[in-house]
């Protein structure tokens, strides 16, 4: 079997509802055609042999400009025999660091095309990839959701749903206080903290602290991903477990942050992690830590999901994936077929392969238009009052007194 094609599916989706999706930050509030609202783009790639099997991946990282990098990355693959995954994985990571380090746009396009090469061969061999995975471990997957309030919260938990996360650095205390008093001790809590703008490392401390007694079950992302010496700064001030991971690509890239017990949860994300092949790496370093998986899943499409749960089927120490339960409505009609939420958790799938395709004609009608924004509006109160036009990366926190309280 040889690789004859690798093409590429890229659409311009819709934001989520605004009650799925808990963030100061947006996907940007631009208006486009084909009644689109915001910058959010899915790439989906298919990778055709000459056996008629074809496979399928999704990109994530910046995917406008991923789908550049994998027809670049075509010209080195065709003709290859697509099950020597691995082999064609080193082959990918070797020609891309000719151009520097490997970062998300270099791994998303790897992620891809590395998602469809597990595709094709369990299908080829008539298997679920989470088979050629090691097995089962488990035959659904437990998932989590957002909510920034307590009736987005509610209307979580009456769908079965028991865990949530919250997010954005505006206010965070008297979000986490409202949701727990809502929720009772039933949920799981969690609250991603992630900029712009990024917290200090002393900022982080102290809201950690702040955070404490409402037992969540992990803070994410509460400093910028480039100071990774500051999670231990956090670690030493507060007794809340951190996770973080979701802008790192590939085995080397979260390397530091697994081997020096930086985080309790580490959150590769499906779409740039640099594939499948990365991802089971990942998890086998991080449960030599005793460190928890939970894919990044927030802002990705459904074929990264699928990919999500084969992982999660065969490895000890998945947690929960993220999920954006009420996701924009063309999401269901993306691909064939949709998982549906039962009870909090996703089923595995058990078809050959991914188990998952994309409906072309719909994927078609959505053509790219954009996919960068300043995400951050004034309205959402992340910056200091007076310097959203600043834009900065990283912000002291001010109004501490306030910013630090759960007092109304």
């Amino acid at each position: 079997m040889k690789i004859t094609d690798i093409k590429t599916f890229l659409m311009h989706v819709g934001v989520p509802q605004p009650k799925a999706w808990a963030s100061d930050n947006a996907f940007g509030n631009q208006s486009f055609s084909a009644g689109i609202t915001g910058t959010r783009n899915w790439l989906f790639v298919k990778v055709y042999t000459d056996e008629g099997v074809v496979g399928i991946g999704e990109c994530s990282g910046w995917p406008r400009v991923i789908e550049t990098a994998v027809q670049d990355l075509k010209r080195i693959l065709i003709g290859e025999d697509p099950t020597h995954i691995e082999r064609l994985w080193q082959r990918m990571m070797s020609a891309i660091m000719v151009h520097g380090l490997t970062g998300t746009v270099g791994a998303g396009a790897m992620t891809g095309i590395d998602m469809a090469l597990w595709d094709i061969k369990g299908k080829v061999l008539g298997v679920p990839v989470w088979n050629l995975l090691g097995g089962q471990v488990r035959d659904k997957v437990r998932i989590y959701a957002h909510a920034n309030t307590p009736e987005a919260a509610l209307s979580l938990k009456a769908r079965g749903v028991t865990a949530i996360k919250c997010g954005g650095v505006s206010d965070p205390v008297r979000k986490v206080a409202a949701l727990r008093e809502a929720v009772g001790d039933e949920m799981d809590i969690m609250i991603d903290l992630h900029g712009p703008p990024w917290m200090t490392p002393g900022d982080a401390a102290q809201l950690a602290r702040a955070l404490e007694p409402y037992h969540l079950l992990f803070i994410e992302d509460p400093i910028a991903p480039d100071n990774l010496d500051g999670y231990r700064r956090i670690r030493d001030a507060a007794h809340v477990p951190l996770a973080a991971g979701e802008r790192m690509s590939t085995l080397y890239g979260l390397r530091d942050l697994i081997e020096r017990e930086l985080v309790d949860v580490v959150q590769p994300d499906t779409g740039r992690a640099g594939g499948i092949t990365q991802m089971k790496k990942i998890a086998a370093m991080a449960e030599a830590h005793h460190i928890m998986v939970a894919p990044h899943s927030g802002s990705l499409g459904p074929v990264a999901e699928y990919a999500a749960l084969h992982l999660m089927a065969a490895i000890p120490n998945a947690l929960f994936l993220e999920r954006i339960e009420d996701d924009w409505d063309g999401r269901a009609h993306t691909v064939i077929p949709h998982p549906q939420q039962v009870d909090g958790f996703l089923a595995v799938p058990d078809s050959p392969g991914l188990g998952v395709d994309i409906d072309e004609d719909f994927v078609a009608r959505f053509p790219s238009q954009a996919n960068i924004s300043s995400q951050v509006s004034a309205a959402s109160g992340s910056y200091a009052p007076g310097t959203h036009d600043e834009n900065v990366y990283v912000q002291t926190r001010l109004q501490r007194a306030r910013h630090f309280s759960a007092k109304k």
